[in-house]
């Protein structure tokens, strides 16, 4: 018998489980099952947003829209369009109730599992497909997923060593490839994200005429210390790093931000002699502040363009 077993929703930064259905099938399968769900739910930053993982007698399928994720498992003889239509009807109810700033901001598993009551009614409807009470227009989905089908997951590529780091997404969404983390979509900009990069570059644009200001000074006494100058144009150099990583995802993006704001503290150490304190305090706190947004803006999953 084809049908819906089970459903989560999980935030794609971290793999924090925030709503689940209740499940109290305690068979081997279903284990299994379960232990796939919670690697997946590791990995889904580095994975495009729509996949399925074929387990045998089951397929888990899932769907990655503004920094969440909607995970289901079904048997493997359930229709694919069915499945994704599933999946896109928790995303629309979960965006419509949820303030996305709440999802961001949750700290503990299971915050919204009042949204339990939402998926068991929806699965209880498409497992008995006959009596759907709405029409969905399942000639679009089914175009969609021709057009774009997705990603299939092997079993065999979650059990690696190296889990899902150097996945490489072949042939996906059309023509050409796309790299797994690379090319990941960030989450929207906010209000003291935007105000972090406007700093970062405040920041790098004094340090970069107090450089040449140093070279003028270098040029003129020959007594001058070069060093001050490199110190200098290290920091402009940092200041504008900080800003490519708040735009951009790429690897290693944390670690590469607290190197950054690391190397911005020593220049400024190293300038204390031509700088104020309260010049100092500035230049390390928008460095602080600047890898506090590039740590809070983490890879979203990319929003769904189709309709159903």
């Amino acid at each position: 018998m084809s049908m819906i077993l089970s459903a989560s929703v999980v935030r794609v930064r971290d793999g924090l489980p925030l709503s689940a259905s209740t499940d109290y099938d305690q068979s081997t399968g279903m284990q299994e099952c379960r232990r796939y769900f919670k690697m997946l739910s590791k990995k889904l930053s580095q994975l495009p947003d729509r996949c399925t993982l074929k387990t045998g007698q089951y397929n888990i399928n899932f769907i990655s829209s503004l920094g969440v994720s909607y995970m289901m498992l079904c048997t493997e003889n359930y229709p694919s369009v069915l499945a994704f239509c599933f999946l896109d009807e928790l995303q629309k109810e979960f965006i419509t109730t949820y303030n996305m700033m709440k999802t961001n901001t949750a700290v503990r598993p299971y915050c919204f599992i009042e949204f339990d009551n939402f998926i068991q009614r929806t699965k209880q409807r498409y497992n008995n497909t006959r009596s759907l009470s709405t029409k969905m227009n399942l000639a679009d989905m089914q175009t969609e997923i021709k057009l774009r089908p997705p990603y299939q997951i092997s079993v065999s590529e979650l059990g690696s060593a190296n889990g899902f780091a150097h996945l490489s997404v072949a042939e996906y969404k059309g023509t050409g490839k796309i790299s797994a983390a690379p090319h990941q979509r960030l989450e929207p900009v906010t209000l003291p994200g935007i105000v972090s990069f406007v700093l970062s570059l405040l920041c790098g644009a004094l340090n970069l005429i107090r450089g040449f200001h140093a070279i003028e000074s270098l040029l003129q006494n020959e007594g001058e210390d070069f060093s001050y100058v490199i110190a200098f144009f290290l920091g402009t150099a940092a200041c504008l790093y900080q800003c490519y990583l708040f735009v951009y995802h790429t690897g290693w993006r944390n670690a590469k931000s607290f190197l950054t704001f690391g190397l911005i503290c020593l220049c400024n150490m190293y300038l204390y002699e031509l700088r104020n304190l309260w010049q100092l305090f500035f230049h390390v706190t928008v460095g602080a502040f600047s890898t506090l947004q590039i740590r809070l803006r983490q890879p979203q999953g990319k929003s769904p363009d189709y309709n159903v």
